[in-house]
C-alpha cells in the first residue's frame, strides 16, 4: 500500500479518495486556518501564493502563472506538512502524534474550503476559455484540473457547495478518528504456556508477561500471525482470531456507518448514483458496473479452485485431529496450510525463516533492484544523525538513491521495519515528497518512507523473515521505487499518482523476484552457517505455491465485494455487520473462511475503507496488469538489466503522465491479457 498525503486521504494503506478530487484546486482564506494549528505557517505561505495567482489579470494568464502555479502551491504544502502528518503514524511521542493528526485534519479541511472557492476557479476557467494549444503533461494537467473542479462541486449553487464542504469536513474528521482507533488499539490476549503449544521459545521470549506469568499476545503481525501458523491448540487460535476480528470495537462500526452515510450524501450532492460511481470515475474501471462485471467473470473460476482447496484442507484437519466430523474454521486456514506445505511439499516455514535474516534480505533487495534498474543506494543514516536530521526512532535508517550511469542523485528513502506501540500496524509506503520541476527550474527530489512490522532481533537471534514477509518487503519497495524513479514534471502526476486501481501493479510486479532461483541466490543464506537456500526447499515452495490459492483469492474477492456493497447504496444506510454475514453466506456457502463468524466485526479495523473506499478491488484489477507485464522478465531473464531499464523507462518513470492502460499498452506493445493473471493464481487448469 502506498500513502501519499495530499493526493489521497492518508491512513491505511496507500489511500485514495477525498484529496484526489481536490488535488488540482486551491487554497483557503485566513479565517479557515486555526491559529494554533501545527500547519498554520505552511497554510499562510500557501495563501500568499494564491493571492499571487489571483493578482494576474485574466488577459495575461498563461499556463505557468495559473495552472502551473497551482501545482507549485500544492507541492509546497506537501513539502511543508507531510513529515508532520506522517509522524502521527510512527512517533513514540503522544504529543507529536496528536500534532500530526491535527495537522492532517486542518490541511484537509482547508483544502475542502478552497476547492469551493469561486475566485480561483474563475481564474482557471478564464485561462481555459482562451483554448490554449497545449500538449503532453500540460494538456493533461489542465484537463484534470477542470475535471477535479467539477468533482469538487464548482458547478453547484453556492448553498449546495457550502453543504458539500460541511459534509467533506465531517468525513475528514470521522475518517481520522476511525483510523486512529485502529492504530491505537491495544488488544492483548492473556494465555498460559499450555495454551501456546507449538510456539517456539524465541517467540515466547518476545511476548510481554503479566505479574502472574501469563503471556500477552498482541494484534501486531509478528505476534498474531505466528499463532495462526503454528499454535497446536485450536482453542487458542480461535481466541486470538476472534480478538483480531473485534479490533476497533462497536464504536468504530458506528463511525464507519456514519462515514458511509456521509459519502452517500456527498455523491448525491454531486449528482452520482452512489459513492462507488463517484470514487471509480477517475480510476481505470470507470464505474461500479465494470467492477462488478470483473468479479462476475472471475468468481466461477475462483470458486472451482476454492472448493478443491476446501476439500484438501478439511481432510487435513480431520486426519490431524482424528475427528471425521471436524469442520474447517477461519482460524484453521494458516495452520493447515503450513501443515500441508510441510507434509506434502517438505516445506517447513520455520526452517525457511532461517534463510531470510533481515539484514541479508535488505542486501538482496538492494542488490536485485540496483542491478535491474541501474541504481546505487548509499546509507546516510549516520550522516543524518550527525547533521541533526530528525529520525523519529532509533530503528530508522535512511538511504540516498543515485543513477548508477551518471551519478545523479534521484531521491531518498527511509526504512522503519520493526513494531512498537502506537505505530502503524501493517506495511505501507508513504510518499513524503514527490519529484517536481518548479517554474524556476529547480527540481525537488522524491522522498519515501517504507514502514513494516518485522520481528525485532534479539541478543540470541537476528530478525528472521517468513517468505511471506520477504514478499511483503519487496512489494512495498516496489511502491518506493515508483515514487523515487518518477520523472514527471508536475507534482500531480509524480510517482504513485496513477489511477488507484493501477497503483498496486508496480509493487505486485516486484513480488515475483522472491520466487526466483536467480534472485534468491543473491541473498538467501542460513543465518548461522551461511549456506545457500537449498534448491529442494525452493522446489517444494514452488510446487506448493498455489496451495489454498482459491480460498485466498476468495478472501480478496470477499473484501472487495464487501467494500463495493458498502458504497452501492444511494442513501448510504448500511448495516455493515449484517452485510458482512449476508455476503459471507452468499459468497462462500461454507467455503469462504474469512468472515461470517457471529459476534465479530472485521470492518471496524478494515482500514482500507477510509482511503481505498470502493477501491479494494484494485488489488486484483492491478494484478491483471502486473502479471501480464511480468512476462517480459520471464522471457528475457529475471536479472536482465535491459529488461529492468525498459520497465523503469516505460512504467516507473512515467508516474501519472498517461492513463495506466496506455502505459501498459506502451510497455507490452499490445493489448493486455488475463492469461498470466489466471496462471498467477493457479486458476489456469
Amino acid at each position: 500500500m502506498t500513502i501519499p498525503f495530499l493526493r489521497a486521504r492518508t491512513c491505511v494503506a496507500a489511500l485514495a479518495g477525498l484529496m484526489l478530487a481536490l488535488s488540482s484546486v486551491a487554497v483557503a482564506q485566513s479565517s479557515t486556518i486555526p491559529p494554533d494549528s501545527p500547519a498554520a505557517a505552511a497554510l499562510r505561505r500557501a495563501e500568499a501564493s494564491v493571492q499571487n495567482i489571483l493578482s494576474v489579470p485574466n488577459s495575461q494568464r498563461n499556463f505557468q502563472n495559473t495552472i502551473g502555479a497551482i501545482d507549485d502551491l500544492l507541492a509546497r504544502i506537501e513539502l511543508d506538512t507531510n513529515m508532520t502528518m506522517f509522524l502521527a503514524y510512527v512517533s513514540t511521542d503522544a504529543a507529536e502524534r496528536e500534532r500530526g493528526q491535527q495537522a492532517e485534519q486542518d490541511v484537509t479541511n482547508w483544502l475542502i474550503d478552497l476547492a469551493k472557492r469561486e475566485d480561483l476557479y474563475r481564474a482557471v476557467q478564464a485561462y481555459a476559455d482562451t483554448r490554449p494549444r497545449l500538449a503532453g503533461e500540460q494538456e493533461r494537467l489542465l484537463a484534470h484540473t477542470l475535471r477535479d473542479y467539477r468533482r469538487a462541486g464548482m458547478n453547484l449553487p453556492a448553498a449546495q457547495r457550502e453543504t458539500l464542504a460541511g459534509v467533506e469536513k465531517e468525513l475528514n474528521k470521522l475518517s481520522i478518528e476511525f483510523e486512529t482507533n485502529i492504530r491505537e488499539d491495544e488488544t492483548r490476549v492473556p494465555l498460559t504456556r499450555d495454551e501456546l503449544a507449538g510456539m517456539s521459545d524465541e517467540y515466547l521470549d518476545g511476548l510481554t508477561r503479566t505479574a502472574t506469568g501469563m503471556y500477552l499476545v498482541g494484534m501486531s503481525y509478528p505476534e498474531f500471525l505466528p499463532i495462526m501458523d503454528l499454535c497446536e491448540k485450536e482453542t487458542t487460535r480461535n481466541k486470538v482470531w476472534l480478538a483480531y476480528k473485534r479490533r476497533g470495537g462497536q464504536s468504530n462500526v458506528r463511525l464507519l456507518e456514519k462515514i458511509l452515510a456521509l459519502r452517500a450524501e456527498q455523491a448525491q450532492l454531486l449528482g452520482y448514483a452512489h459513492p462507488a460511481d463517484y470514487e471509480i470515475e477517475v480510476k481505470m474501471a470507470k464505474n461500479a458496473d465494470n467492477v462488478m462485471a470483473f468479479y462476475d467473470k472471475l468468481r466461477p473460476m475462483v470458486r472451482k479452485k476454492a472448493l478443491r482447496d476446501y476439500d484438501e484442507f478439511v481432510t487435513a484437519k480431520r486426519n490431524h485431529t482424528g475427528n471425521r466430523q471436524a469442520e474447517l474454521h477461519p482460524w484453521d486456514f494458516s495452520f493447515y496450510q503450513n501443515k500441508l506445505k510441510k507434509d506434502t511439499y517438505a516445506v517447513d516455514g520455520e526452517k525457511v525463516r532461517e534463510y531470510f535474516p533481515l539484514d541479508r534480505v535488505i542486501d538482496g533487495l538492494f542488490s536485485v533492484t540496483q542491478s535491474l534498474f541501474g541504481l546505487r543506494y548509499e546509507d546516510i543514516t549516520a550522516q543524518a544523525r550527525t547533521n541533526g536530521r530528525p529520525l523519529w526512532h532509533e530503528d530508522v535508517r535512511v538511504f540516498r538513491v543515485f543513477d548508477d550511469a551518471n551519478g545523479k542523485q534521484l531521491g531518498e528513502f527511509y526504512l522503519d521495519l520493526h513494531p512498537r506501540d502506537n505505530k502503524y500496524g501493517h506495511a505501507a509506503q508513504w510518499g513524503l515528497a514527490q519529484h517536481k520541476v518548479w517554474s524556476d527550474g529547480r527540481v525537488t527530489k522524491p522522498v519515501a518512507a517504507l514502514v513494516c512490522n518485522f520481528t525485532k532481533p534479539t541478543a540470541q537471534k537476528p530478525s528472521l523473515l517468513s517468505h511471506d514477509e520477504v514478499e511483503t518487503f519487496f512489494h512495498e519497495f516496489g511502491h518506493c521505487l515508483h515514487t523515487i524513479l518518477s520523472e514527471a514534471r508536475y507534482w500531480q502526476f509524480s510517482g504513485t499518482a496513477v489511477e488507484r486501481d493501477f497503483v498496486e501493479a508496480p509493487s505486485q510486479m516486484l513480488e515475483n523476484w522472491v520466487w526466483s532461483t536467480d534472485a534468491l541466490g543473491t541473498f538467501a543464506q542460513h543465518y548461522k552457517t551461511g549456506a545457500p537456500f537449498p534448491q529442494d526447499l525452493l522446489d517444494g515452495m514452488l510446487a506448493g505455491r498455489y496451495l489454498g490459492s482459491g480460498m485466498m483469492a476468495e478472501r480478496q474477492f470477499y473484501y472487495g465485494l464487501f467494500d463495493m456493497n458498502c458504497h452501492l447504496r444511494s442513501d448510504g444506510v448500511v448495516d455493515t455487520t449484517q452485510l458482512a454475514h449476508d455476503l459471507w453466506g452468499e459468497q462462500g456457502s461454507g467455503v469462504e473462511l474469512y468472515a461470517g463468524v457471529p459476534e465479530t466485526h472485521f470492518q471496524a479495523a478494515f482500514g482500507h475503507l477510509t482511503g481505498y473506499q470502493a477501491g479494494y478491488y484494485g488489488y486484483q484489477w492491478s494484478l491483471v496488469y502486473a502479471s501480464d507485464m511480468f512476462q517480459r522478465f520471464k522471457e528475457l531473464g529475471m536479472l536482465d538489466p535491459a529488461a529492468g531499464r525498459y520497465y523503469r523507462q516505460k512504467i516507473l518513470s512515467r508516474g501519472g503522465t498517461q492513463d495506466g492502460l496506455d502505459l501498459v499498452r506502451g510497455y507490452l506493445g499490445r493489448e493486455p491479457e488475463m492469461d498470466a493473471y489466471l496462471r498467477h493464481l493457479g486458476l489456469d487448469e
